[in-house]
Formats: structure tokens, C-alpha cells, sequence
């Protein structure tokens, strides 16, 4: 099986799980709540982050099927972000995952709903499934523990006042990695980690972990902001030229266009050179990585 086959199916094992989730009749949530919150979740899009949870569980020798739970938060955690992201008090868009964005269906006071509702949500289906499936609380709190980190004010709540908030920016050029840690690659290494931990992660190979997502969580914005100056909007699935038009700090902006595809280049290489330890059980991480860098979506 070929790395892009072997990544379809794990996406649409995911998929799968996430669909019967979104299927069940949990508690007595507001039917258009409920639609709304629906709407985005199964809007498709990557599940990189799910995956990459998976993941981290997979290369401490879980089954992917122990941390299910976990995954399904990062999604839904990383889909509440986006809804939010695409109001107009954010980026103000029309458009993601080739679909018209939750608030122009269901207007903005549902939209922000909606995405407060998975934010919370979230937490409540990690842990009562995870305990479920029999996890270690200690392990559930450590890997609880980091995925509020990611979505807080160190994460990608301040990496969003970052990013939209004038009086917070700088023309220096290394602003535009704080923003990438704060708004992306935070819950990109969070995924993975929290997977890891999970499956007993600690010491060095957590070490190794973190240090894999930060460079793999960096690589991606990079890539999507060079993909917003020279991708298609059809594969994209989102509105580009945005980042230019509303001004912007990018890496394509900070680096131009080659210096953007050296860095892109030199977080992929420190990613992989991570993986060395782990040998064959790196191998889908270390094929994800370069997959990442060369991605056209």
C-alpha cells in the first residue's frame, strides 16, 4: 500500500467513527444546535489532527481504536475553531472546505454558538470515552491537560488575537512564527502528543514527539500560506488571495516565496530527523512529513 492510500484509509476509518458519533442521540441538545454543530463537523476536510492522534498512539503500540475518543475531540475542537475563525468580527470568509461557512447557513449569533458548543463539548467526549475504553486516568488528565493548553490563551485563542488583533502585531520578521506556533502548530503537536500519552509516552520519546509536531505544525502553515498565493481555490476548498488582501503576516510575506519553501523545507528534514529513534514504527509519521510538505490542498 502506497503512503496516500495508506493516508485515505485512515481518514476514512475516521470518517466513519466520526459519522456514527454525529448520528447518535446525545442528551437533549437543540435540534438546530445540533444541525449546526453537524454541519462543519462533517464538512470533510483533512483529519490531520485525529490522525496524527492516532498516531501517537499507534507508535507507543496502542491500536488507534483506544484513543478514538481523544481523535474525535481534536476535530471537533479544530472544526470550533474554524467556524469561529470564518465570522465576520474574524476573517470574515464565505467559504471552507468548499462549502459556504456555518454563520452564511445559519447566521452568526448559531455560528458562535455552534462552535463554543464543540469547544465544550469536546472535553466531555474525550474523557467519558476514554474511560470508557478502559484508559488510565492519570494518563487521561496529562493528555486533558494539554489539549486545553493548545486551545487557551497560550494556544490557539492567542494565537487568533495574534493574528487579527492590530495593536498586538510587530514587523518583526520572526512575529509570523509566533502567530503559526499559537494558531496552528499548537494543536497539531497536541494531536499527536496527546495520542502518545495515552498510550504511556513520557521522557525522551514525548520529548521527541513535541519536537516532531512543532516542526511538522509549522511546516503546514507554511505550506498553506504559500498554497494561499499559488494553490487552487477549487483544491483548497477555502477562499485565497485573503491573507494578501486583508494585510496579513505570512511567511511568504516575511521570506518571499523562496525563503518560505527553505523553511518549509528545514522543518520537514528536523521533523523526520525526530522519528530516527523509532525506527519502522516512524515510518508513517516520517512519510506524513514530507507528504505534508509537498501537498497541494
Amino acid at each position: 500500500m502506497d503512503f496516500k492510500e495508506e493516508l485515505s484509509c485512515r481518514s476514512a476509518f475516521f470518517e466513519r467513527s466520526l459519522r456514527t458519533f454525529c448520528e447518535e442521540e446525545r442528551r437533549r441538545i437543540p435540534a438546530r444546535l445540533r444541525e449546526a454543530m453537524n454541519y462543519s463537523l462533517l464538512a470533510g476536510g483533512k483529519r490531520l489532527r485525529p490522525i496524527l492522534c492516532m498516531a501517537g498512539a499507534e507508535i507507543m503500540g496502542e491500536k488507534a481504536e483506544s484513543v478514538l475518543p481523544m481523535a474525535t475531540a481534536f476535530e471537533m475542537a479544530h472544526t470550533a475553531s474554524l467556524i469561529h475563525d470564518d465570522l465576520p468580527c474574524m476573517d470574515n470568509d464565505s467559504l471552507r472546505r468548499g462549502k459556504p461557512t456555518n454563520h452564511v447557513v445559519y447566521g452568526e449569533s448559531l455560528a458562535l454558538l455552534a462552535g463554543d458548543a464543540l469547544f465544550l463539548d469536546a472535553f466531555e467526549t474525550a474523557l467519558a470515552g476514554l474511560l470508557k475504553n478502559g484508559a488510565e486516568p492519570q494518563r487521561c488528565v496529562r493528555a486533558l491537560a494539554l489539549f486545553a493548553q493548545a486551545l487557551g490563551p497560550e494556544g490557539i485563542c492567542g494565537g487568533q488575537v495574534l493574528d487579527t488583533d492590530r495593536a498586538s502585531q510587530t514587523d518583526e520578521r520572526d512575529f509570523v512564527v509566533d502567530v503559526a506556533s499559537m494558531k496552528t502548530m499548537v494543536l497539531i503537536r497536541a494531536s499527536l502528543c496527546a495520542g502518545a500519552i495515552l498510550a504511556g509516552a513520557d521522557g525522551e520519546a514525548l520529548r521527541r514527539l513535541m519536537k516532531y509536531g512543532e516542526n511538522v505544525g509549522l511546516a503546514f502553515q507554511i505550506a498553506d500560506d504559500l498554497l494561499d498565493c499559488t494553490g487552487s481555490q477549487s483544491a483548497m476548498g477555502k477562499t485565497l488571495g485573503k491573507d494578501e488582501a486583508q494585510d496579513k503576516r505570512t511567511f511568504v510575506r516575511a521570506y518571499g516565496l523562496d525563503g518560505a519553501r527553505a523553511l518549509l523545507h528545514e522543518k520537514t528534514l528536523n521533523a523526520e530527523k525526530q522519528l530516527e529513534p523509532f525506527a519502522e514504527k516512524g515510518a508513517f509519521l516520517r512519510a506524513l512529513a514530507a507528504y505534508l510538505e509537498h501537498r497541494s490542498n
